[in-house]
C-alpha cells in the first residue's frame, strides 16, 4: 500500500508530492498527468524485477530503445533533465516467499523507497544501459512515527497496529560515497553481518530487485509489495477467453484468466449450508448478487467444465433461463465481473491502478462500480487479515457523474500549471485536493483546489443529492 509518493523529472511530474489512501480518485481532462502519474507507480513496479531498460520498455508498451529512453525524463523545450526521483512510502505484507520459495518475515512493516536515476550517454557504459542509479535507499517508519506519516482517517487500534509492526535505527538499502565511487550497501536485518556493497555505476538494475529471504527478509517484502503495484487494463478479448482446466488462478492485468480464477475460488471456498463440498456455490452467488447492482437480469453465474475440451468458460444466466458465455457479454458486464472477482480473491493484494473505471458504463450504473472500486480497498477501520486484505485502489476519471458520487476526500484533482526553468516557461502537473478534507490537514502549506474551478472544468450535474454538488453549489452560493 503506498501511502506516499514523490516524484520529479519524469515525463511531465516535476515536485509531485502526493499522499494515497485506501482508495483515491484522480480527476482531470486529458492531458493533465493523471496516467503519467500511473506509469510511474507501473515504472516502480517493473524496477523491483527487471533491468532498467527492460522496465523502461514496459511504459505504455513502448518498445523503447536505449536512444530513446531519454523520452521518459521531463523535457522543456528540447533539453531533457538528466536525472529523475522517486520516494514511495508503502506499508509492506508482513511475511511473503522468494524467488527459491524461501519463507521472508518483515523486522519493520512501514518503509521508505527512494531511487534516482540518471540518464548517460556519450561513454562505453551507455551501450550496456543508458541508466545510471545516482541513489538507492529503503529506510524504516518506526510504529512512533507512523501517526505523522498515516493521514488518512483510519482505525489506531484495529487496523494501524495490525499493519505496522518493528523498529529499527538503520537503514536497508543506502549510498554512500567511497574513493569518490557511489557505493549501494544492502544490510542484513539483523544486528550482525557485514553490509554488501555495490558499485553504483556498473549496476544495470536496482539491488532492492536483487534481494532474497536470507540476505534481507525485509528488503524481500518491500520488492514483493512493489511487484503487487498493478496497472489493470482490461481488455474485452482477454475476458472472454476460455481458460484450460488446470490454468492457474490469478487474474492478469489484461483481465486473463477470470474463468480459471473464479473457478479456484468457488472451489476453495467454504461451501453454503445447502451446497456440497466443492460446489462453490457461496461464491457464484456472491459474484451473481454483485453482477445485479449493474445488469438487473442477471440470475446466476457459474464456470463451465467442458472436460472434452479441457476448457473452463464464465456463464451468465439470466431470469428466464437462458444462459450466455463471456462471449456474448458486454464490455463493461465483463469489467465489471473481473473487479467483483478480484475483490473476492484474498490473495490480490497490493495496489490496483484503473483508468477511467466508467467506461461501458450506463451513467445510472457508475454509483454501482464506484461502489464496488471502494469495498475492494482494504477496510481500515478493521483489522488486516484474510477477509481484509492490504489492498489499495487508485483510479482516474474525467467523468463529472463519476467526481459528484465520489467521496470527497477521496478526490485528487489533476491540472497543469506554468513554471519556468532557465528562462523558459513549461507546464507541469499538479494533483491537489478540496479544502476541509484530510490532505489539507496534511499539507497545511500546500493550497487546496478552489472548489469554484472544479465545478467550471469537469462540469458536473446539479441537483444529484451527491456530498460533493452541495458542496460545490453552496460553495458558488456564498
Amino acid at each position: 500500500m503506498i501511502t506516499r509518493l514523490q516524484v520529479s523529472g519524469f515525463k511531465n511530474l516535476v515536485d509531485v508530492d502526493v499522499r494515497f489512501g485506501p482508495f483515491t480518485c484522480i480527476a482531470g481532462a486529458n492531458g493533465t498527468g493523471k496516467s503519467n502519474l500511473f506509469d510511474a507507480i507501473h515504472f516502480l513496479s517493473r524496477l523491483a524485477s527487471e533491468p532498467f531498460v527492460n522496465a523502461a520498455a514496459s511504459i505504455r508498451d513502448d518498445d523503447l530503445k536505449a536512444s530513446s529512453v531519454q523520452s521518459l525524463f521531463h523535457r522543456v523545450g528540447n533539453e531533457y533533465d538528466q536525472s529523475m526521483f522517486f520516494s514511495a512510502e508503502m506499508i509492506l505484507p508482513a511475511q511473503g516467499v522468494d524467488d527459491l520459495g524461501q519463507v521472508a518475515r518483515a523486522s519493520i512493516t512501514f518503509v521508505k523507497y527512494t531511487l534516482e536515476l540518471a540518464f548517460r550517454s556519450g561513454n562505453e557504459l551507455a551501450v550496456l544501459s543508458p541508466f545510471e542509479l545516482l541513489r538507492e535507499e529503503l529506510e524504516q517508519i518506526n510504529i512512533s512515527e507512523a501517526s505523522r506519516h498515516l493521514r488518512f482517517p483510519h482505525s489506531e487500534k484495529d487496523w494501524r497496529r495490525s499493519v505496522v509492526k518493528g523498529r529499527r535505527t538503520s537503514s536497508f538499502i543506502s549510498t554512500d560515497e567511497k574513493d569518490g565511487n557511489r557505493i549501494v550497501k544492502l544490510s542484513q536485518d539483523g544486528a550482525g553481518g557485514r553490509p554488501k556493497s555495490f558499485l553504483a555505476e556498473n549496476l544495470p538494475r536496482t539491488v532492492l530487485s536483487t534481494v532474497n529471504a536470507a540476505e534481507s527478509p525485509t528488503a524481500l517484502l518491500a520488492r514483493r509489495e512493489m511487484q503487487s503495484w498493478q496497472l489493470l487494463q482490461l481488455e474485452p478479448a482477454a475476458l472472454r477467453r476460455p481458460d484450460g482446466i488446470g490454468t492457474p488462478p490469478g487474474i492478469s492485468s489484461d483481465g486473463s484468466h477470470l474463468p480459471a480464477t473464479l473457478c479456484y475460488l468457488a472451489h476453495s471456498s467454504d461451501p453454503s449450508p445447502n451446497s456440497s463440498p466443492g460446489e462453490g456455490t457461496w461464491v457464484y452467488e456472491q459474484v451473481a448478487f454483485r453482477l445485479s447492482e449493474l445488469v438487473e437480469d442477471v440470475h446466476e453465474i457459474n464456470i463451465d467444465r467442458d472436460e472434452k475440451r479441457q476448457l473452463l468458460t464464465l456463464q451468465v444466466k439470466d431470469r428466464n433461463g437462458t444462459t450466455y458465455p463471456a462471449r456474448a457479454l458486454s464490455d463493461g458486464t465483463l469489467r465489471f465481473l473481473a473487479l467483483v472477482v478480484i475483490g473476492l480473491d484474498p490473495t490480490s493484494q497490493g495496489v490496483i491502478c484503473l483508468e477511467e473505471p466508467e467506461n461501458g458504463i450506463h451513467p445510472a450504473r457508475i454509483q454501482a462500480i464506484l461502489q464496488l472500486l471502494q469495498d475492494i480497498a482494504v477496510d481500515v477501520e478493521s483489522p488486516v487479515d484474510r477477509d481484509n486484505p492490504l489492498r489499495q485502489v487508485i483510479i482516474n476519471t474525467h467523468s463529472p457523474t463519476l467526481v459528484n458520487l465520489a467521496p470527497p476526500d477521496s478526490l485528487l484533482i489533476a491540472e497543469t500549471e506554468e513554471a519556468i526553468k532557465k528562462g523558459v516557461r513549461y507546464r507541469k502537473a499538479t494533483f491537489r485536493w478540496l479544502s476541509d478534507t484530510w490532505r489539507s490537514d496534511a499539507s497545511p502549506d500546500e493550497t487546496p483546489v478552489i472548489k469554484g474551478r472544479l465545478l467550471a472544468y469537469l462540469n458536473p450535474i446539479p441537483g444529484n443529492g451527491s456530498l460533493l454538488a452541495l458542496e460545490l453549489e453552496n460553495a458558488d452560493n456564498r
